[in-house]
């Protein structure tokens, strides 16, 4: 069954050869393979500015910037995250695009109960996280933090579920055997929109 995928590359680094690009290109082409339709957000080619108060968060506009990167979380019923851990993380030019386009009455409806109506049920996603630390020690002593953040705070708060999700770790040191097996096993799971 054919998916609607939209690939967000949290990477702030537009310039070529950074891992995170070649693991988005790598789910897009298997994705393409088998007939998904793909969309694609760049978050360093995208220029928007940063929240800075609950106000603008609750009732501002939406910058012009973003309609079309809402349109295309709409578009999509499955997403794919990915992103460099920074300073235990994600960078904050995603996050700053996450706090834009996930806003009430988009992502969530504030309710006049303690909990939020979720709007953007219907979508799975899939986060890919890369480090400079191995991946095992992120899971066990830093407790994934920033990976359950987003899973949590962010993609399930708002209703999108299931929400699986990669960890490569020691990425500086990989061998060029480690990052083509990576690559495939990218390409696999576009392949598979999961």
């Amino acid at each position: 069954m054919s998916r609607k995928i939209l690939i967000i590359d949290g990477h702030p680094d537009p310039s070529d050869g950074r891992l995170c690009h070649s693991l988005a290109d790598a789910y897009a082409d298997g994705a393409y393979g088998a007939e998904h339709e793909v969309k694609w957000l760049k978050v360093a080619e995208l220029d928007f500015p940063l929240l800075r108060s609950k106000s603008e968060f609750n009732e501002g506009p939406v910058p012009i910037t973003l309609k079309d990167a809402q349109e295309k979380i709409l578009w999509a019923n499955h997403i794919l995250i990915v992103y460099p851990l920074w300073l235990g993380t994600m960078p904050a030019l995603l996050k700053g695009f996450l706090e834009q386009v996930m806003r009430p009455n988009f992502a969530f409806e504030p309710t006049s109960k303690t909990w939020f109506g979720q709007r953007l049920g219907g979508r799975s996603a899939r986060i890919i996280v890369t480090m400079g630390m191995p991946a095992l020690l992120y899971r066990l002593f830093f407790r994934s933090h920033s990976l359950k953040s987003l899973e949590r705070n962010i993609l399930k708060f708002s209703g999108i579920s299931p929400v699986r999700h990669t960890i490569l770790g020691m990425v500086e040191n990989a061998s060029l055997e480690t990052r083509q097996k990576w690559l495939r096993q990218l390409t696999d799971l576009g392949a598979r929109a999961v």
